[in-house]
């Protein structure tokens, strides 16, 4: 009977490019940027290792189908490179994927890497995605603001909450993630903002406004693991172990039943009952040291907070703003800046987060550490909050 892969992976290296309008860099120089930091962090030569997986969303932007972009662009030894893509959680898809082969024993060591160069596409945001079999099921050629627009009116609506308040609270959001973020120099926007220039801000999908909407940019993170038997004995310490791997993937429910009122996230909250049985938590709001979560939108990271269990039903705007999320409240959420201020290069924002949770843990994470961080939660969302893929990871030091 399968048990899950608590504690069976650590973290050997980690590496994150400059994420920003990179029109210095091509996605290859990028996945080197990555890949280089991750390499001298783990301490290992490229031939010990034994397979790798590569996220890319955007095929037709300098990286091409298949593996054998990533595999030119850093020699690497002939080994195993599948590319992998689903949605914006693509990211994920390559941890879960590296880590499930450590974990299964088909190699010692896996390389999980995630690219992307959004800004080469001449969009002002993610490109629309063509008619096909998949989107007359949803809102045609509907974007991404107009659809989470929709998450925030159908929210306000189900709990009767004030516009003005909530509008409040998404702000707070957003000056939170921008607090943090300047304090980190591979972010995208390193600027703090107020609540007064995101409550004047022109409105892109009421009632989101130019700052409850993350940027478009350029990057590149990477990921290694091994079993905790072999970074140990390579003289690791302060181990940061896999707890949980978890992926939901709508299935239709939420626009073919009367059921959904558009005021959550199905999938997230699958994934997320699903993670803590698999890590053994009991109590996320307790038992969690942060989370980084998927907030293209401001209202998405508020619902999230919902979604996951760290907020009553309806309670997510109240703690929004008593602080519950900000860096020195109860759960900080996107210590680093989170999507807000890194942007979405969407084969990359997975790993991205992985890596600032990573850095949290083993107190590499100066000026914005955390104090005495245990566990951290990973949430990467694909797609729209009508049909899409939610993905969580729940890291932690070993014995945490």
């Amino acid at each position: 009977m399968a048990n899950g892969i608590k504690d069976k992976v650590a973290i050997l290296g980690m590496g994150c490019s400059k994420f920003g309008e990179r029109w210095d860099a091509s996605p290859e120089d990028l996945m080197v940027e990555a890949y280089n930091e991750a390499m001298a962090d783990a301490g290992i030569e490229p031939e010990q290792l034994g397979a790798a997986w590569y996220s890319t969303h955007m095929d037709d932007v300098g990286t091409g189908r298949g593996g054998t972009p990533m595999s030119i662009a850093l020699r690497l030894p002939n080994i195993g490179v599948t590319r992998v893509e689903n949605f914006c959680a693509g990211g994920s898809e390559a941890i879960r994927a590296a880590v499930y082969a450590v974990a299964a024993g088909a190699c010692d060591i896996a390389l999980a890497l995630g690219v992307e160069k959004l800004k080469d596409t001449g969009y002002g945001g993610l490109p629309m995605a063509q008619v096909g079999t998949y989107i007359p099921q949803w809102y045609p050629n509907a974007v991404a603001p107009a659809n989470f627009a929709q998450l925030a009116t159908a929210y306000r609506a189900r709990h009767g909450i004030d516009a003005a308040l909530l509008k409040r609270a998404i702000s707070h959001v957003s000056v939170k993630s921008h607090a943090n973020g300047a304090k980190n120099p591979k972010a995208h926007l390193q600027k703090p903002i107020t609540e007064e220039q995101c409550l004047k801000a022109p409105t892109i999908a009421a009632p989101l406004g130019l700052f409850d909407c993350c940027g478009v940019s350029d990057g590149a993170a990477a990921v290694i693991v091994t079993t905790p038997e072999i970074a140990r004995a390579m003289g690791k310490t302060d181990l940061v172990t896999f707890k949980a791997l978890q992926v939901a993937v709508s299935n239709g429910w939420e626009l073919q039943s009367s059921q959904w009122d558009g005021s959550y996230l199905h999938t997230v909250r699958v994934a997320a009952k699903k993670a803590y049985a698999e890590a053994g938590i009991g109590n996320p709001r307790k038992d969690l040291s942060m989370t980084e979560v998927h907030d293209c939108f401001s209202i998405t990271e508020l619902v999230t907070m919902e979604d996951l269990g760290l907020s009553e039903i309806g309670g997510a705007v109240r703690d929004v703003l008593d602080g519950v999320y900000d860096a020195d409240g109860e759960v900080p959420c996107q210590i680093d800046g989170g999507l807000k201020c890194f942007g979405h290069p969407i084969g990359a924002s997975g790993i991205r987060m992985l890596y600032e949770i990573y850095l949290q843990l083993q107190g590499r994470a100066v000026p914005r550490q955390l104090s005495n961080p245990k566990t951290g939660l990973l949430h990467n969302l694909g797609g729209q909050p009508s049909q899409n893929v939610c993905a969580i990871a729940i890291v932690g030091l070993q014995g945490a």
